[in-house]
C-alpha cells in the first residue's frame, strides 16, 4: 500500500481549499484569463503530484485557518482527494490552454465544470473527483506489492 493511500487529512481542509479555488475559478471565467487558469492548474497539479500537504491551499489552511477552529474531528483518507486534484488539474488545464489558445468557448465550458465540481464540494462537502476515485477503485483495483 502506498504512503499517500493511508495518509489521511482533515476533512475541513479540502473544503476550504474549495472556497478557494471556487473564488479563482469564478474570477477566471469572468475574466476569461489563461494565466489565472494555468496557475489554478498549477495548484492542482502541487497536490496531484505531490501530495496535500504541499497543495498551496492546504498550506494557507493548515497556517491560517485550522489553528482557530479547534481540533480535528474527522479525517478522511488522503487518496481519493489527490484524485480530485488531479482531475481539478485536467479540467482546469484545458481551460487554460483554450483561453490562452484562443478557443474562448473550451476555456469557458472546461473552467464552468471545474467551478460547479469545486463548489459543490464547498457548499455541501460532496467531492465528485472523490467519488470518481471510489468509483475506478472499484473497476480497477489498487495494486498489491
Amino acid at each position: 500500500m502506498s504512503q499517500s493511500s493511508t495518509r489521511t487529512v482533515d476533512v475541513r481542509g479540502p473544503r476550504a481549499a474549495a472556497w478557494v479555488t471556487s473564488a479563482v475559478l469564478a474570477v477566471v471565467l469572468l475574466t476569461a484569463s489563461g494565466p489565472l487558469a494555468a496557475a489554478q492548474a498549477a495548484v492542482f497539479a502541487v497536490g496531484a503530484a505531490a501530495g496535500l500537504r504541499y497543495a498551496p491551499y492546504a498550506v494557507l489552511y493548515r497556517t491560517l485557518l485550522a489553528p482557530r477552529l479547534g481540533p480535528v474531528r474527522e479525517r478522511e483518507p488522503e487518496a481519493p482527494v489527490r484524485f480530485a486534484q488531479l482531475v481539478g488539474f485536467v479540467f482546469a488545464a484545458v481551460g487554460a490552454a483554450g483561453y490562452l489558445l484562443g478557443a474562448p468557448v473550451l476555456g469557458a465550458v472546461a473552467t464552468g465544470l471545474a467551478l460547479v465540481a469545486a463548489l459543490l464540494n464547498a457548499a455541501t462537502g460532496f467531492c465528485l473527483g472523490c467519488e470518481l476515485y471510489l468509483t475506478v477503485r472499484r473497476v480497477v483495483p489498487a495494486r498489491t506489492a
